[in-house]
């Protein structure tokens, strides 16, 4: 169900990979309630998805962008204000990667060198973006930003590795630039936590299925799936919302705030 929450808005979306990815499901949600959008992914990760499907879908041009790249975000940017005749109302940043989590190696015994491209790709990527944005004066008054993060940047999830540490930037970045754009532009930046979701990236993280049953019991609304998270993506980007910035929002059916529950002690008494 449409209910024009995004007429006449124009945004770009970072990410989306393939149907199960959120960038997707975002990316098709913002269409079907108005939007107009650019859809962007890195060169490497657009020869191994399917954007180019989604582009017919949503009508969208596709802009190749290494997010570690000045120039390529510079570029990304400026053919998106060309394309639209100005700014856009929102981003969506939908972007993450461990190369130690790729490589096999723990989070004790990370090589330094990986971890610095991790921390690029999946957290200063935000800042590069918001900063050649707000040079370029490409985001309109009141527009807004939500990156993507997850609990690991407050609580210990062994196996998710070097990515706990990416998010926990990610959202200072947040937090941070959401200051300086809410007082030049009224422009709202906010992090949303999402459940643990079977994406094509997420389900690469060790005892992902163990995880995400375990995440189920421990949610009193269950996980909240990727077309739940496209869906509060959605509302952030929509003028119902535009007193909310520089926050970290759980989007988790309950389970940042639960310290047991009776379907998980049931279960450990067996």
């Amino acid at each position: 169900m449409s209910y024009n929450l995004l007429k006449g808005k124009k945004g770009i979306i970072f990410g989306a990979l393939d149907e199960k990815s959120i960038a997707w499901k975002t990316a098709l949600r913002c269409h079907e309630e108005g939007a107009e959008l650019i859809l962007t992914n890195a060169p490497v990760a657009m020869r191994m998805g399917e954007i180019n499907k989604l582009a017919e879908i949503v009508k969208a041009p596709v802009i190749p962008c290494d997010v570690t790249s000045n120039e390529d975000v510079l570029n990304l940017i400026t053919k998106t204000k060309e394309h639209f005749g100005g700014g856009v109302d929102f981003i969506l940043h939908s972007i993450g990667m461990s190369v130690n989590m790729r490589k096999g190696k723990s989070y004790t015994e990370i090589d330094y060198g990986f971890n610095a491209k991790t921390l690029d790709i999946s957290a200063t990527s935000l800042h590069r973006v918001l900063a050649t944005a707000m040079k370029l004066d490409a985001i309109n008054d009141w527009g807004s930003v939500v990156a993507l993060t997850y609990i690991a940047a407050q609580r210990v999830f062994p196996n998710y590795n070097e990515m706990a540490d990416a998010k926990s930037l990610l959202e200072s970045v947040a937090r941070s630039f959401g200051y300086y754009y809410a007082v030049n532009k009224k422009v709202r930046i906010n992090t949303v936590s999402q459940s643990p979701t079977r994406t094509t990236a997420g389900s690469g993280v060790k005892g992902f299925d163990g995880f995400i049953n375990y995440a189920e019991k421990m949610s009193p609304l269950g996980n909240a799936s990727s077309e739940d998270c496209a869906n509060y993506c959605v509302t952030l980007f929509s003028d119902m919302t535009r007193m909310v910035t520089m926050q970290n929002l759980f989007h988790d059916g309950g389970f940042s705030n639960t310290g047991v529950t009776t379907e998980v002690i049931e279960q450990m008494e067996k």
